[in-house]
């Protein structure tokens, strides 16, 4: 009996495939319902690969090649002023503060930021108003405690704190983010 199945299936692997099976169909259907569900597969996997190229910030220097480029000029001055397209950064000097210890051993933070500012007209501003805001750092800072700086959250909180301040001192002009270029703890 297991012979006669082998046979029939080596029959069947022999058979002539333009002959049709009784399951077959008549119209070639089926073939073209396969064709679709395959060219609609690779559809969803080439848009899913250019999504996650675009999400992952694979596909960002493309973009800019396309749209003209990201131009990037370097002044040096005092403080390094980085103009890139829409964004401008203004360094800012760096700052040697102690901690609060309460009475403890000093503990000393040392950071340097640069500002990201809305436009480059700014500039003249910041520079105008720069010893109100190194105040304005200073004073906060000296009040921080170690415990204060710790993890992302604390990090977070300062990077906050420190964008309220500034942008106190130097309205209307308006700064965007602060961020750290160098931040240690000794």
């Amino acid at each position: 009996m297991a012979d006669e199945e082998l046979e029939e299936e080596l029959e069947e692997d022999l058979r002539d495939p333009d002959e049709d099976d009784e399951e077959g169909d008549d119209d070639g259907g089926s073939g073209k319902k396969r064709l679709l569900i395959v060219v609609a597969a690779v559809l969803v996997l080439i848009l899913g690969g250019v999504a996650a190229a675009y999400f992952t910030g694979l596909l960002q220097p493309v973009i800019d090649m396309l749209s003209g480029g990201e131009q990037t000029e370097m002044v040096d001055g005092e403080e390094t002023q980085i103009i890139s397209g829409d964004a401008v950064f203004f360094d800012l000097q760096e700052m040697l503060v102690n901690l609060n210890t309460g009475g403890r051993k000093a503990v000393y933070l040392k950071i340097r930021v640069s500002l990201e500012l809305e436009n480059g007209d700014d500039i003249t501003k910041i520079e105008e108003m720069m010893p109100r805001i190194v105040d304005n750092f200073q004073i906060y800072l000296r009040e921080l405690r170690v415990e204060d700086l710790k993890g992302s959250a604390g990090m977070y909180r300062l990077r906050e704190e420190l964008l309220k301040r500034v942008n106190v001192a130097v309205a209307p002009a308006k700064v965007n983010d602060v961020l750290f270029k160098e931040m240690l703890v000794q």
